[in-house]
């Protein structure tokens, strides 16, 4: 399976915030929209992401000021990316390897989507219950064995 069809499965809606933003209006955001992320973009490129776990780092470093703190002062500031033709164990591996929950999806300076973990892992079971239903369907259709002895 390739990223491109988790993010069929998943749709395409970007939540996004701009760097000089506050903080505390990433968490509203995040909350109303139930998202563990947010791209950051600047004049129309992306420069960051921000998730929950820098939200977190946030809250702890600043304080009683924290929701105050810009989205540039917690965001990952070029993170990891994935392309649309990258097949998902590959993906699985990148977001093991490196600790990341949210992927960016990229097509050249082209932001595509946002993969999370959670994303893949229901994309894994329904390739599964796909390829269980196309297994059970083949055994009931096997051809009975006509030979009497």
């Amino acid at each position: 399976m390739l990223v491109s069809e988790i993010l069929a499965i998943k749709g395409k809606v970007l939540y996004t915030i701009g760097p000089n933003r506050a903080l505390g209006e990433a968490v509203a955001v995040m909350n109303d929209q139930d998202v563990g992320s947010l791209v950051v973009f600047d004049h129309g490129v992306m420069t960051g992401i921000l998730t929950f776990r820098e939200v977190l780092r946030g809250v702890h470093s600043g304080g009683s000021q924290w929701a105050e703190l810009p989205v540039a002062q917690v965001m990952i500031r070029e993170p990891l990316t994935a392309s649309a033709n990258m097949e998902m164990d590959e993906l699985r591996r990148l977001m093991v390897d490196h600790h990341q929950r949210y992927l960016p999806v990229m097509d050249g300076t082209t932001l595509l989507g946002v993969v999370s973990f959670h994303d893949v892992a229901k994309a894994v079971l329904e390739e599964q219950s796909f390829e269980n239903r196309m297994l059970k369907n083949y055994i009931r259709n096997w051809p009975a064995d006509d030979e009497q002895g």
